[in-house]
């Protein structure tokens, strides 16, 4: 058994045109990939691991060629089976709609370059041009719009650049004291709702979000639909797609996600425990598509049930 997996698609990065100082494509990717060691970029380039667009391969001394296109092959030590399967919910010529599970990641990334929804997608329908027309953490579940068509792609990333798509999603998490005595004494009743908007900036380390101060970049609408204890479920529907933005605007109140290892406290790195899955789900994507006119909802069933067995 080999002791790495390589992914079976090639990654790519576009040289960029304001660099001056690296002589050489090896050059440039051992100082923009500072996390791998640069003996690691020189083994691949050696070995052939990495090209041009067109296929040609690129040598040790290949000059750097600013907006080109630089492929390569990502290879991590073998990969763990995310033990947990996606379901093809709709399909056509140019788009399909699928529920990812948690722990999946949508793209090759960190430990993962195989094992990721992309791959399963091609290996399963066979079509190698599948792409994402949108993000969705590795640590939610939920329904997600693939493109299958690279001459219709733009469309699909419209819906999401121009507010055209309605995405709804649900969460667990613990009240606070104050709102589960204000229901248990009848102060408040459900639903209940906020709006939560706020600047949100890039943290340390920088995978992750913080709150900021300054004018608002993100924007959540949140509604508590039903209680169980101090167990409450919510209603998300995010108006702006910042990353991690549910996750910290549920932070924002008070109540962090069930399972959540970010927030409000980076945990340590550790093994996925596939048992406790971060509890945010898409539940709902709606959107009329543009490329037959025909109205898409989609949605599976969240946590209602779970709510019942959290307790």
């Amino acid at each position: 058994m080999s002791q790495t997996d390589r992914a079976a698609q090639p990654s790519y990065v576009v040289l960029p045109r304001d660099v001056t100082d690296k002589a050489t494509v090896l050059a440039f990717l051992i100082d923009h990939f500072s996390r791998i060691d640069a003996d690691v970029w020189r083994e691949r380039v050696a070995a052939g691991k990495v090209h041009w667009q067109n296929g040609e391969t690129i040598q040790a001394d290949t000059p750097y060629r600013p907006t080109a296109r630089v492929y390569y092959y990502r290879e991590v030590p073998k990969e763990t089976r995310i033990p947990f399967e996606e379901r093809i919910l709709f399909q056509d010529e140019h788009s399909i709609l699928v529920f990812k599970p948690h722990f999946l990641p949508v793209t090759p990334s960190g430990n993962y370059v195989n094992e990721c929804l992309v791959h399963r997608l091609r290996r399963r329908t066979g079509i190698e041009t599948i792409a994402p027309a949108h993000r969705l953490d590795r640590e939610t579940a939920g329904v997600m719009l693939m493109s299958t068509d690279p001459e219709t792609r733009h469309a699909y990333h419209a819906l999401f650049r121009e507010g055209q798509i309605r995405k709804d999603y649900q969460a667990l998490a613990r009240l606070t004291p104050e709102l589960k005595a204000g229901l248990a004494t009848g102060e408040l009743s459900l639903p209940l709702h906020w709006t939560v908007k706020n600047r949100l900036i890039k943290g340390e380390p920088s995978f992750i979000m913080r709150l900021a101060e300054g004018e608002a970049n993100s924007h959540s609408e949140i509604s508590l639909i039903a209680v169980n204890g101090d167990m409450g479920l919510f209603s998300l529907s995010p108006i702006t797609g910042k990353t991690h933005q549910l996750r910290l605007h549920m932070q924002s109140l008070g109540m962090p996600l069930l399972n959540d290892r970010f927030y409000p406290e980076l945990q340590p790195r550790s093994e996925d425990n596939f048992n406790k899955p971060l509890k945010l789900m898409a539940c709902r994507l709606r959107f009329i598509d543009p490329i037959s006119g025909k109205q898409q909802d989609i949605k599976v069933d969240g946590f209602e049930t779970e709510l019942i067995d959290t307790v």
